[in-house]
């Protein structure tokens, strides 16, 4: 019997995963288009006639829009999460087809078209993996310079017979899938039935199954619904911050021990930046307070349609100034009402499940905060901050740490900082440490994921955040919405900017003939190799050093993002190092670096700080794909130290 319990518990959990992981991947396409999709709100919101300011000829960009622009930026998001751009091409031109059956009139003659969101979430990667899979059927087959005919004719024919297929197959199965949806949905509002949905809409909050319902079900039919009416209740249902509000503030009120404490700062949080996560770990604590979130949620519902207003577009993040932005102009009075009146009837109910709470104990808020990271898959710097007790507490210190401190930690110390300066937190300072000089006086470390832990004993207080990709890594805006969100000060007490007044210039420290624009290397530890003898060829090492480059890719990975990878020796090596000095190695083929693509390849060797400059030139080029293509195009060694002395940082 024990046996068969643990099957299904495992059954269970796989499912949810699965799931987890479909919505998941839904949101993958959505959220990145949400800005496009904003736009189409707000022109919408301003300029139709029943608009703010209606104006004829802008509103002329709404129809192409909603039923071209945003289904082929979705398709060609899925494609390109499969196959990159060449999967995102075949997915943006594959889809043309659906949306032409569900919206020319030939097709749905005087009915009106429908936005063909869903549409597109299935052309664009079906058809990335076709091409995917086609591209591997003749990898190495073709005779040589025969290549890019092949690789432009296959995407073609492909795509258009995706499309052909598009248009007659999927389109008509579509139609009627979504004709069943806004039935069903209008049946729940006629029978005024639509609150209901809040009983299994909350519990797959806080279970991380909501990006199924919201991204695979809700945002499609909202879109089409707000096409046709202008507004939509359905992006209400699940972004609504009023039921966490009310969640968060009975914890302030009756909650005890850190979970008292924590609650406030994770309102502020939750409600003004949008980050609905930190009230899960609440939830997970005492489980009957889903009672409380799904009383309020469905409160919030009955007064959206009571007072029957709904928002122009999704609101992303689900906080209260994105649910603004995207309020009608004559529904500001129900939205506000819904909201609130969500976060009072969440606040009551919790109240009263706390106070009659019979248990002794306080609950163990970090425990549930591993919990909801487990059930998540992943770390979340909100969270994090609520099982150390950080949420609402001041950040002035970010420290970026790494096993040298002379080049990863430099590079990601740049990118971050100008994210950090560039939204208006000029009292922040992000600076770069070697983790053997890391203290406890930091807020917040950031290292690569196999050095956090390291990273925890020698600052044990502060907050820590893991990242794998140190050009690009989405951690980076996570930082900066939790100081959007109040977690930082602002008095303005200066930023520690690290001015590079009187620093040399590239050509110091990085040497013409240290310059490789196509490299010989195949491997990656061809290519440390190459890049060191470099250094070595320079004068600025020893050949003791290319071995400590070794030890240390073995220890952790060199690998930056944006196809750049920055090798270097270990803390012991120092003693192997000349003079500071760089190499840079292109590899117009890409190199394997521990499966991910490297085509740069910077080799330091840093005795002082002299590199620091250089570096932070590079991590502000490799953060603009424009100064990368410029570094793909380098015809000469001048050209490549042309872009970096070009880049004021």
């Amino acid at each position: 019997m024990a046996s068969i319990a643990t099957d299904d518990a495992g059954s269970r959990v796989g499912v949810r995963v699965r799931v987890q992981q479909f919505g998941t991947f839904l949101s993958a396409m959505i959220m990145p288009n949400i800005g496009a999709i904003i736009a189409w709100g707000l022109i919408t919101a301003f300029f139709i006639d029943v608009g703010w300011t209606p104006n004829e000829k802008i509103a002329l960009m709404v129809g192409p829009m909603i039923f071209y622009l945003l289904p082929i930026v979705i398709a060609y998001t899925g494609g390109k999460i499969v196959y990159d751009v060449r999967g995102g091409v075949v997915g943006a031109t594959a889809v043309i087809g659906v949306i032409v059956a569900t919206s020319d009139p030939i097709f749905v003659g005087d009915e009106g078209g429908s936005p063909m969101f869903l549409g597109a979430m299935i052309m664009g990667p079906v058809t990335a993996y076709l091409m995917k899979r086609l591209d591997q059927l003749w990898e190495g087959k073709i005779r040589p310079g025969f290549e890019m005919l092949v690789d432009n004719f296959s995407a073609g024919i492909l795509a258009g017979l995706m499309a052909i297929v598009g248009m007659f197959a999927l389109a008509p199965v579509l139609r009627q899938v979504i004709d069943w949806l806004g039935n069903a949905v209008n049946t729940l509002v006629d029978a005024g039935l639509l609150p209901l949905t809040s009983l299994f809409i909350e519990p797959a909050k806080v279970m991380f199954l909501n990006n199924a319902i919201n991204h695979g079900v809700l945002t499609p039919l909202g879109i089409d619904e707000a096409a046709e009416a202008g507004k939509s209740v359905l992006f209400l249902l699940e972004a609504n911050p009023g039921p966490g509000l009310g969640v968060l503030m009975a914890y302030t009120v009756f909650g005890r021990g850190i979970a008292k404490a924590s609650a406030p700062g994770a309102a502020i949080i939750q409600f003004f930046g949008g980050i609905h996560e930190v009230y899960f770990p609440f939830v997970l604590m005492k489980p009957r307070m889903i009672l409380a979130a799904i009383a309020g949620g469905m409160t919030g519902i009955f007064l959206f349609t009571l007072f029957d207003v709904g928002l122009r577009a999704p609101a992303a993040p689900g906080s209260i100034m994105a649910v603004y932005a995207q309020t009608p102009a004559g529904d500001f009075v129900g939205i506000t009402a819904g909201v609130f009146g969500a976060a009072a009837v969440s606040f009551v109910v919790g109240g009263l499940l706390l106070k009659t709470d019979r248990r002794a104990d306080e609950g163990d808020l970090g425990a549930a905060t591993s919990q909801m990271e487990s059930m998540k898959g992943k770390r979340s710097i909100a969270s994090s901050a609520l099982a150390t007790g950080a949420a609402g507490r001041e950040i002035r210190s970010i420290v970026f740490a790494c096993d040298a401190g002379m080049g990863s930690s430099a590079m990601g110390a740049s990118v971050l900082r100008r994210k950090v300066q560039g939204a208006g937190h000029a009292d922040v300072t992000v600076v770069n440490r070697s983790i053997a000089n890391l203290d406890d006086s930091a807020d917040l470390v950031v290292t690569h994921q196999d050095l956090t832990e390291r990273a925890r004993h020698h600052a044990p207080s502060a907050l820590h955040v893991s990242v794998d990709n140190f050009m690009g890594s989405p951690r980076y805006d996570e930082i900066v919405e939790m100081l959007d969100a109040g977690g930082a000060s602002e008095d303005g007490a200066g930023a520690a900017s690290e001015a590079p007044g009187g620093v040399a210039g590239s050509s110091d420290v990085l040497d013409p003939q240290s310059i490789v624009l196509d490299g010989a290397a195949r491997t990656l530890d061809d290519a440390i190799a190459e890049s060191g003898r470099l250094l070595v060829e320079a004068g600025a090492v020893a050949p003791a050093y290319i071995e400590a480059m070794h030890e240390r890719e073995r220890s952790v990975s060199t690998f930056m993002g944006n196809g750049l990878a920055i090798p270097h020796g270990t803390n012991e090596a120092k003693g192997s190092i000349r003079r500071t000095a760089l190499s840079f190695v292109r590899y117009p083929g890409g190199i394997d670096w521990n499966g991910k693509q490297a085509r740069f390849v910077v080799a330091i060797a840093g005795a002082g700080d002299d590199h620091l400059e250089l570096l932070r030139r590079l991590a502000t080029v490799f953060a603009d794909p424009d100064q990368v293509a410029r570094l793909d195009e380098a015809g000469s060694a001048e050209d490549v130290l042309a872009v970096l002395d070009g880049i004021s940082v």
